[in-house]
């Protein structure tokens, strides 16, 4: 098996960030986003999807936490989209459920190459801790359009709004081990009648 990692950096005037991922890693986060609650939420991603995650990041937080996220969801979804190559071998579709108490998130992915975001999830709150929540999509999106994936995320159940997040970051890290885990019965083929992805 070839080593699947990538690092790329992203350098703006409000950010400056470099992320080095491993798609075959285990499961560790190094570096901190200045964000603590985005922090754990990236931890879980790791976690769950036997990632390993190397940032180093410095973003205009005196500002807000906007341009942090959004652009490490960009960098992210680069650093994905290197990795993994041409997709040669790969599962390619991703699925997971995943519960925290009363919460139940599912995310379903396809490393298609058609970046596309169906994100339907009502938080019961506006904020977590000091963490605005509309700043999750701005992440995915990011995320999908630098990745090239198509990203399909549904909170069915909760109402506690940190278990809401937990369960989509989560179930993201599943499912991306899924997608990008290395299909023996696929060596060498194209998960694609088109040829190419």
């Amino acid at each position: 098996m070839s080593e699947r990692i990538a690092t790329v950096s992203r350098d703006t005037s409000e950010t400056q960030i470099t992320v080095t991922l491993n798609l075959d890693g285990q499961g560790h986060l190094n570096g901190e986003t200045g964000v603590p609650f985005f922090d754990h939420m990236l931890d879980q991603v790791a976690r769950h999807g036997m990632i390993d995650l190397d940032l180093k990041v410095n973003g205009d937080l005196h500002i807000d936490d906007h341009h942090t996220v959004e652009d490490l969801g960009i960098t992210l979804g680069q650093a994905f989209d290197k990795a993994i190559g041409d997709k040669r071998g790969i599962v390619r579709y991703g699925h997971a459920y995943v519960p925290l108490d009363e919460a139940l998130s599912r995310v379903v992915l396809d490393f298609s190459g058609r970046p596309g975001l169906s994100m339907n999830v009502e938080f019961t709150r506006a904020t977590i801790g000091r963490f605005d929540t509309q700043l999750f999509w701005e992440f995915f999106q990011g995320f999908v359009n630098h990745a090239r994936v198509t990203l399909h995320i549904d909170n069915l159940k909760g109402f506690n709004a940190h278990h809401q997040a937990e369960t989509i970051f989560k179930a993201f890290g599943r499912a991306l081990r899924m997608a990008a885990a290395e299909d023996p019965r696929m060596a060498g083929k194209m998960p694609s009648t088109k040829g190419s992805l």
